[in-house]
Protein backbone atom coordinates (compact mmCIF):
# COMPACT_ATOMS: atom_id res chain seq x y z
CA UNK A 1 0.00 0.00 0.00
CA UNK A 2 1.48 3.52 -0.87
CA UNK A 3 -0.56 5.51 1.06
CA UNK A 4 0.87 7.16 4.89
CA UNK A 5 -1.07 5.63 7.83
CA UNK A 6 -1.11 7.78 10.81
CA UNK A 7 -2.94 6.68 13.99
CA UNK A 8 -3.33 8.84 17.28
CA UNK A 9 -3.37 6.75 20.62
CA UNK A 10 -3.87 7.54 24.28
CA UNK A 11 -6.18 7.92 27.67
CA UNK A 12 -9.26 9.14 27.34
CA UNK A 13 -9.88 12.92 27.20
CA UNK A 14 -6.09 14.13 26.31
CA UNK A 15 -7.19 15.83 23.24
CA UNK A 16 -6.95 13.57 20.11
CA UNK A 17 -9.90 14.43 18.18
CA UNK A 18 -9.09 17.84 18.62
CA UNK A 19 -5.56 16.86 17.29
CA UNK A 20 -7.18 14.95 14.35
CA UNK A 21 -9.56 17.62 13.40
CA UNK A 22 -6.68 20.11 12.91
CA UNK A 23 -4.62 17.30 11.41
CA UNK A 24 -7.26 17.06 8.95
CA UNK A 25 -7.26 20.84 8.28
CA UNK A 26 -3.77 21.23 7.47
CA UNK A 27 -3.76 18.58 5.29
CA UNK A 28 -6.56 20.32 3.34
CA UNK A 29 -4.58 23.36 3.23
CA UNK A 30 -1.51 21.42 1.85
CA UNK A 31 -3.98 19.84 -0.60
CA UNK A 32 -2.91 16.23 0.45
CA UNK A 33 -5.54 13.74 -0.32
CA UNK A 34 -6.30 12.33 3.11
CA UNK A 35 -9.05 10.27 5.13
CA UNK A 36 -9.89 10.53 9.03
CA UNK A 37 -11.66 8.58 10.85
CA UNK A 38 -12.26 6.56 14.09
CA UNK A 39 -12.19 3.68 16.02
CA UNK A 40 -14.64 2.22 17.01
CA UNK A 41 -17.49 3.54 14.72
CA UNK A 42 -15.56 4.23 11.69
CA UNK A 43 -18.07 2.07 9.37
CA UNK A 44 -21.89 1.62 9.86
CA UNK A 45 -21.14 -1.62 11.71
CA UNK A 46 -18.51 0.06 13.73
CA UNK A 47 -21.09 2.30 14.65
CA UNK A 48 -23.49 -0.29 16.08
CA UNK A 49 -20.66 -1.90 17.45
CA UNK A 50 -19.57 1.29 19.49
CA UNK A 51 -22.63 1.92 20.87
CA UNK A 52 -22.85 -2.05 22.24
CA UNK A 53 -19.40 -1.64 23.84
CA UNK A 54 -19.73 1.79 25.54
CA UNK A 55 -22.85 2.92 26.42
CA UNK A 56 -23.58 1.89 29.87
CA UNK A 57 -26.95 0.98 29.25
CA UNK A 58 -25.61 -2.58 28.90
CA UNK A 59 -24.38 -3.34 32.11
CA UNK A 60 -21.91 -5.92 32.46
CA UNK A 61 -20.43 -7.29 29.30
CA UNK A 62 -17.66 -9.54 29.27
CA UNK A 63 -14.22 -8.33 28.95
CA UNK A 64 -13.86 -11.84 26.24
CA UNK A 65 -17.15 -10.10 24.51
CA UNK A 66 -15.80 -6.88 24.61
CA UNK A 67 -12.53 -7.81 22.81
CA UNK A 68 -14.07 -9.55 19.97
CA UNK A 69 -16.42 -6.63 19.34
CA UNK A 70 -13.59 -4.09 19.24
CA UNK A 71 -11.87 -6.62 17.27
CA UNK A 72 -14.73 -6.76 14.89
CA UNK A 73 -15.04 -3.79 14.89
CA UNK A 74 -10.95 -2.93 13.54
CA UNK A 75 -11.46 -5.83 10.72
CA UNK A 76 -14.65 -4.30 9.22
CA UNK A 77 -12.52 -0.78 9.32
CA UNK A 78 -9.29 -1.70 8.15
CA UNK A 79 -11.54 -3.45 4.82
CA UNK A 80 -14.35 -0.30 4.25
CA UNK A 81 -12.17 2.32 4.55
CA UNK A 82 -8.17 2.41 5.77
CA UNK A 83 -7.33 -0.24 3.17
CA UNK A 84 -8.78 1.09 0.12
CA UNK A 85 -7.31 5.23 0.91
CA UNK A 86 -3.95 3.59 1.06
CA UNK A 87 -4.54 1.61 -1.76
CA UNK A 88 -5.15 5.40 -3.83
CA UNK A 89 -1.95 6.74 -1.59
CA UNK A 90 -4.26 8.87 0.73
CA UNK A 91 -2.71 9.98 4.44
CA UNK A 92 -5.43 7.98 6.35
CA UNK A 93 -5.52 9.39 10.06
CA UNK A 94 -7.35 7.13 12.59
CA UNK A 95 -8.59 8.28 16.34
CA UNK A 96 -7.31 5.09 17.89
CA UNK A 97 -6.24 1.29 16.13
CA UNK A 98 -5.30 -1.91 17.69
CA UNK A 99 -2.87 -0.86 20.38
CA UNK A 100 -6.15 0.60 22.34
CA UNK A 101 -7.49 -2.47 22.28
CA UNK A 102 -4.38 -4.32 23.03
CA UNK A 103 -4.10 -1.75 25.87
CA UNK A 104 -7.58 -1.68 27.49
CA UNK A 105 -8.70 -4.76 26.97
CA UNK A 106 -5.52 -6.69 28.02
CA UNK A 107 -3.72 -4.13 30.29
CA UNK A 108 -6.92 -2.62 31.23
CA UNK A 109 -8.96 -5.64 31.55
CA UNK A 110 -5.85 -7.67 32.44
CA UNK A 111 -6.83 -10.02 29.60
CA UNK A 112 -3.92 -12.58 28.14
CA UNK A 113 -2.25 -9.57 26.82
CA UNK A 114 -0.60 -12.20 23.78
CA UNK A 115 -3.67 -13.95 23.39
CA UNK A 116 -5.16 -10.11 22.90
CA UNK A 117 -2.46 -8.65 20.29
CA UNK A 118 -2.78 -12.05 18.76
CA UNK A 119 -6.45 -11.41 18.03
CA UNK A 120 -6.09 -7.33 17.15
CA UNK A 121 -3.44 -7.61 14.71
CA UNK A 122 -4.97 -10.70 13.04
CA UNK A 123 -8.39 -9.06 12.67
CA UNK A 124 -6.68 -6.05 10.99
CA UNK A 125 -4.43 -8.42 8.92
CA UNK A 126 -1.78 -7.30 10.40
CA UNK A 127 -1.89 -3.75 8.61
CA UNK A 128 0.36 -1.55 11.19
CA UNK A 129 0.37 2.92 11.01
CA UNK A 130 3.55 4.23 9.96
CA UNK A 131 3.23 6.32 12.49
CA UNK A 132 1.58 6.30 16.16
CA UNK A 133 1.04 9.76 17.88
CA UNK A 134 0.48 9.15 21.24
CA UNK A 135 -0.53 11.97 23.86
CA UNK A 136 0.39 11.33 27.18
CA UNK A 137 -0.97 12.54 30.06
CA UNK A 138 -1.94 11.40 34.14
CA UNK A 139 -5.29 9.32 33.90
CA UNK A 140 -6.03 10.91 37.37
CA UNK A 141 -6.30 14.45 35.46
CA UNK A 142 -7.73 13.54 32.38
CA UNK A 143 -10.10 10.59 32.93
CA UNK A 144 -11.53 12.80 36.08
CA UNK A 145 -12.54 15.74 33.59
CA UNK A 146 -14.84 13.61 31.60
CA UNK A 147 -18.49 14.36 33.49
CA UNK A 148 -20.59 12.30 31.42
CA UNK A 149 -18.58 8.73 31.52
CA UNK A 150 -18.99 6.13 28.98
CA UNK A 151 -18.69 2.44 30.23
CA UNK A 152 -14.74 1.72 29.89
CA UNK A 153 -14.04 4.84 31.17
CA UNK A 154 -16.19 4.25 34.36
CA UNK A 155 -13.99 1.30 34.69
CA UNK A 156 -11.28 2.74 37.20
CA UNK A 157 -8.44 4.63 37.46
CA UNK A 158 -6.55 1.23 37.78
CA UNK A 159 -7.50 0.26 34.24
CA UNK A 160 -6.42 3.37 32.82
CA UNK A 161 -2.92 3.91 34.82
CA UNK A 162 -2.50 0.03 33.00
CA UNK A 163 -3.34 1.46 29.63
CA UNK A 164 -1.34 4.26 29.98
CA UNK A 165 1.81 1.99 30.99
CA UNK A 166 1.19 0.34 27.98
CA UNK A 167 1.20 2.98 25.34
CA UNK A 168 4.29 3.95 27.31
CA UNK A 169 6.11 0.83 26.81
CA UNK A 170 5.06 0.54 23.37
CA UNK A 171 6.07 3.51 22.08
CA UNK A 172 9.59 3.31 24.42
CA UNK A 173 9.98 -0.25 22.37
CA UNK A 174 9.49 1.33 18.85
CA UNK A 175 10.23 4.81 19.26
CA UNK A 176 11.12 4.89 15.13
CA UNK A 177 7.38 4.71 14.71
CA UNK A 178 6.09 6.71 17.51
CA UNK A 179 5.79 10.58 18.64
CA UNK A 180 5.01 10.86 22.05
CA UNK A 181 3.71 14.21 23.16
CA UNK A 182 2.51 15.89 26.65
CA UNK A 183 -1.23 16.23 25.95
CA UNK A 184 -0.53 19.17 28.31
CA UNK A 185 0.96 21.32 25.88
CA UNK A 186 -0.54 23.91 24.23
CA UNK A 187 -2.44 22.39 21.12
CA UNK A 188 -0.87 25.24 18.52
CA UNK A 189 2.57 22.79 19.88
CA UNK A 190 1.08 19.65 19.87
CA UNK A 191 -0.42 20.60 16.14
CA UNK A 192 3.08 21.89 15.26
CA UNK A 193 5.07 18.79 16.41
CA UNK A 194 2.90 16.49 14.40
CA UNK A 195 2.84 18.74 11.36
CA UNK A 196 7.00 18.22 11.64
CA UNK A 197 7.13 14.63 11.72
CA UNK A 198 4.35 14.14 9.46
CA UNK A 199 6.01 16.38 6.63
CA UNK A 200 9.54 14.47 7.01
CA UNK A 201 7.51 11.06 6.71
CA UNK A 202 6.20 12.36 3.30
CA UNK A 203 8.91 14.11 2.52
CA UNK A 204 10.65 10.84 2.54
CA UNK A 205 8.01 8.95 0.67
CA UNK A 206 8.31 11.87 -2.90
Amino acid sequence: MSGLFVVFEGGDSVGKSTQVDLLDGWLTTQAIAHRTTRQPGGTEVGAELRRLVLDPVFGDVSPRAEALMYAADKAQHVHEVIAPALRRGEVVVSDRYVLSMIAYQGAGRELEMDDIAHIGWWAVGGLRPDLTVLLDADPDEAVARIADKDRLEQAGLDLHHRARGFFLDQAAADPGHFLVLNARDTREAIAAAIQERISALLADRA
